[in-house]
Formats: structure tokens, sequence, C-alpha cells
């Protein structure tokens, strides 16, 4: 075979690949989304495509007074939202003071960061809940906030290596021109950081609109639970199981994070590469 045929037998069965691993991705997803329109309450059905399509279920979501949709929806959002905001503070800053300055304990601290970092994180799950208790801070969106916001610290290595990546020499030139260490993280740091802001800050977000676990764990009232409790609620009693139902409302979760994948998704990847090198 000649090295023109293979290099094409290679090409084509890459393609093959993709595609075949694209369509793995992509059927759960369609059907699930046709799911959602399809008439009755079972996933199951004889035809890919719903015969008699309804919105049924999209309405019912936010009128059933069995369900609480639009409170956990708005609930999930605003904890996400200031998750994303509070995390992305505190991971920029305090990578940045790790990788632009020297002082004592630095390295024990990274090697601290590095070794915590490697323990799931439910593995404190049991700690967590007794200091929560002893704080009055269960059943309190306040609770998940600073537990979400805390920990995205621990995985804030890219964003240090990102900070290793910017010349010194920026710093030393803003120092001549009088400029002290606040000036050089807000007028010249944060603007080259954009594209790692942009990566913390849609991995924070998607970090805590889809936790079910800990939520599970700190939530008890109805009217407080998230998207991911009060889901898994919608389809947990098997006397009120509906899956059209559920596919709906997953349907909508998605929603958000797909809107903002699509706007954000140059700086994502700009943010990916940033950190993975230094220079």
């Amino acid at each position: 075979m000649s090295t023109k045929s293979s290099k094409y037998l290679r090409l084509t069965l890459s393609y093959v690949i993709i595609v075949v691993l694209a369509l793995c991705a992509l059927y759960p997803a369609v059907w699930v989304l046709l799911s959602s329109f399809r008439p009755g309450s079972s996933l199951f059905a004889d035809s890919f495509f719903p015969k008699n399509p309804t919105i049924d279920h999209y309405k019912e979501l936010f009128t059933s007074p069995s369900f609480q949709y639009g409170t956990w929806y708005w609930n999930t959002l605003k904890i996400a939202t200031i998750t994303m905001i509070l995390s992305t503070f505190l991971t920029t800053i305090s990578m940045y003071a790790l990788s632009r300055f020297r002082f004592k304990g630095r390295q024990n601290t990274l090697t601290l960061m590095l070794i915590l970092g490697m323990f799931p994180s439910f593995m404190s799950m049991i700690a967590v809940y007794i200091l929560l208790l002893q704080l009055n801070l269960l059943d309190t969106h306040t609770a998940l906030i600073l537990v979400y916001s805390s920990g995205s610290v621990l995985g804030g290595f890219i964003v240090k290596g990102f900070y290793d990546t910017i010349p010194r020499s920026l710093d030393e030139a803003a120092r001549i021109d009088g400029a002290n260490h606040f000036t050089i993280f807000w007028r010249i740091m944060l603007p080259l950081s954009r594209p790692m802001l942009t990566y913390v800050a849609l991995t924070t977000f998607t970090g805590a609109w889809v936790d079910f676990i800990f939520a599970r764990l700190v939530l008890r009232s109805k009217e407080n639970w998230t998207l991911a409790v009060g889901m898994w609620d919608m389809v947990s009693n098997f006397q009120n199981s509906n899956f059209t139902m559920f596919a709906a409302g997953a349907v909508l979760i998605a929603v958000p994070i797909m809107i903002l994948f699509a706007f954000l998704q140059k700086f994502l990847v700009e943010g990916l590469t940033a950190g993975a090198s230094k220079g």
C-alpha cells in the first residue's frame, strides 16, 4: 500500500471514529429532547419521533402544585451565579499572590493545596456537615455558596500556571511608573486574564449548577431545593414518576449552560490552553 493510500485510509478511519463518537454523545441528548414533547409519562416509545408532540410537560413544570420548578430554578441560578462571582474572585486573587509573590510558607501552601486536591471532595462531607450544623447554616443557600466557593480554590493551579506565563517585566515596569500591587493587579493582570477568568467562571458556575450530592445533604426544605434535588425527587417516588416531565425539566436545565458555552467558547479554549505550560 502506498503512502498516499495509507494516509487516506487513516484519515477516513479517523472521520468514521469521530462520527461514531458524535452519534453516541448526541443520541441520548436528542432522545431526552424529543421525549420532553412526547405525550404521557413514560420514556418508552415505539418510535424515535413523537407522533403527537405536545408542550404540556413544560407548562406543567411551572403550574403543577406538586412541583416548585420555578422556585428551584431561581434557587439554583442564584447559588450558581453568586458562587461563580465569589469563587472567581477568590481563586484569581489567591493564585495571583502565590504566583507573583515570594513569602514564607508559600511552597508549603502549594504542597498542601496539591495534596488536598487529590482527595475527592465527598470525603469531607461529614466534617463539613457537622461544621455547618454548629454554625446553624444547614438548609440555607449560604452554606452551599461558601462550600462551593472555598472548595474551588483548591483547583486553581491552572490559574497559577497562567500567571506564571506573564513576564515579570510588566510588573517591574509598572512599579517604576509608581503603580502599587493593587494597581498592577487591577490595571494590568486582570485585562490579560480575561480567558482565564472566563474558564474559572464557567467551570464554577457549571459545578454549582449541576451539583446534587452536597445540595441533597444540606438542603432539607422543599422550597430551598436546587434543580438537581428537585428533579431527583420528581422521579424517585415510584407512585409519582413522570419521566417525560423530567425530560422537559432537563432540557430547561441545559439552556443556560448551552448559552454560556456558545458565547464564551473562544475565551474558554484560550483559558484551557493558557495555563497549560510555563514560559
